[in-house]
């Protein structure tokens, strides 16, 4: 399979070099955005957290330089993504979106490096560009990979192939003996386009070994299978989409669970949302229903929550499975491992919402929303207080300023569900929360 792409990359490299280069034409784009938070608890657990407010930013530039007919070299960087007057951060891992760490994004992180070539055989891209986005935003988490992507059309039909190293260990910064310690991605996708609508199913295969090092040494095969459609009926606009994770996790030298040594972890795991959206001009009404299997901890030889979530990029509440929330204030925790989110996305979850909407003018939309959450598993034991997230209420504001500058305002309050009193709900006192937004967005 490695040759395969190798091959594949050879010829992409030598078609694209033996372009002649012209003069090169550059177009800018990108946002910037700067936004002040509220948020009145930062713990669930009564009398435990105190409130936080803060403003914060990022600017987000992208470069396209068209070097000949066909042939691009795309780049984007993100810088100043902070915290104004925080501290700078000493994190060395890469950021959730970013290729680099969260110290780097505070002042300047080169996101995107690739060639884009529209072949008379297809589209080639070559380089570090995002991945982590297949069909509908529900289950997106965008963040750039070095990647190898192929495209070609065939009438209203697309064939898209993919391949993605997610994490590398051979080189002279890896670690010493363990040459196949990586995560490699392959995926393979067709689309279906019609007037109004398109349909597709992708399909992903995981060889990850990246933890190879470890005392516990195991490696996860995987596939991640997602069948989606987008369509539009009148004033209806419809999504729908399914992830399903299946796969196994064999360990080296065996994993003791609860005194008893296995060999491997049965990976599972299904997620999936249905969303509608009815506009009639001036007003607009929708819900969504989505889902998120958990981890039964019941069977330790599986693992039912593996490799789906709601992503990062779907951000359905203002406080409830929100990325913002938890990237820069932290996801507010209840007792007994629960939290508003798992890494910004939903997981272990049932989800519902209605919200409606109405535009008084052109420039001003303002929505309101009603979700309500319940865990699909408890975390342990029989013991558990309840499986009830809560209720979230939230009323957002935007306004359009000019057709580059709008100005968003937010209120969210959440009633806090018999989940995060964990095992012992007498001893364990909850509070509900809320949060105040504002958030001004410049694009160009």
């Amino acid at each position: 399979m490695k040759r395969f792409w190798v091959v594949l990359l050879s010829l992409g490299l030598i078609a694209a070099c033996s372009t002649t280069a012209a003069a090169v034409d550059v177009k800018f784009s990108g946002e910037y955005y700067a936004a002040g938070m509220y948020l009145d608890k930062t713990s669930l657990r009564k009398d435990v957290g105190p409130s936080t407010a803060f403003y914060y930013q990022r600017l987000r530039a992208r470069t396209d330089f068209a070097v000949s007919s066909g042939l691009t070299l795309i780049t984007r960087f993100d810088a100043m993504e902070r915290a104004w007057g925080a501290a700078r951060s000493s994190v060395t891992a890469s950021a959730r979106d970013s290729a680099g760490t969260a110290a780097e994004n505070e002042n300047i992180a080169i996101d995107w490096v690739y060639i884009d070539y529209k072949s008379p055989i297809g589209t080639f891209d070559v380089g570090y560009m995002n991945d982590g986005s297949t069909g509908t935003i529900f289950g997106n988490s965008l963040g750039p990979k070095p990647r190898i992507k192929y495209s070609k059309s065939f009438g209203p039909a697309t064939l898209n192939l993919a391949y993605t190293k997610e994490n590398e260990k051979s080189t002279r910064n890896g670690v010493a003996g363990f040459s196949d310690a990586d995560n490699d991605k392959y995926g393979i996708e067709g689309v279906y386009n019609w007037k109004g609508g398109k349909a597709g199913l992708n399909v992903n295969y995981y060889n990850q070994r990246a933890n190879r090092p470890a005392a516990t040494f195991n490696k996860s095969n995987y596939f991640l299978i997602t069948p989606y459609a987008i369509a539009k009926i009148g004033p209806v606009a419809l999504q729908a989409e399914i992830n399903y994770a299946i796969g196994e996790q064999k360990y080296e030298d065996g994993k003791t669970v609860t005194g008893t040594t296995i060999d491997k972890v049965d990976l599972q795991g299904i997620s999936g949302w249905i969303d509608a959206t009815a506009d009639f001009g001036m007003f607009y009404a929708g819900g969504s229903i989505a889902y998120v299997s958990g981890d039964d901890p019941n069977t330790k030889d599986k693992n039912e929550g593996q490799a789906v979530h709601g992503g990062r990029d779907w951000n359905p509440c203002l406080i409830l499975f929100n990325n913002d929330v938890d990237n820069w204030a932290g996801s507010p925790a209840g007792w007994d491992g629960t939290s508003i989110s798992k890494d910004g996305t939903m997981a272990n979850a049932y989800f519902g919402q209605l919200r409606g909407g109405v535009r008084p003018i052109d420039k001003l939309d303002i929505m309101a929303s009603v979700s309500y959450a319940r865990a699909d598993k408890t975390l342990a034991g029989d013991t558990w207080e309840g499986r009830d997230y809560g209720y979230e209420v939230d009323v957002t504001g935007t306004y359009k300023i000019t057709n580059n500058l709008s100005y968003m305002l937010g209120a969210g309050y959440f009633f806090t569900g018999k989940w995060y009193h964990g095992r012992t709900a007498a001893s364990q006192d909850i509070t509900n929360d809320f949060l105040v937004i504002n958030k001004l967005t410049l694009t160009f």
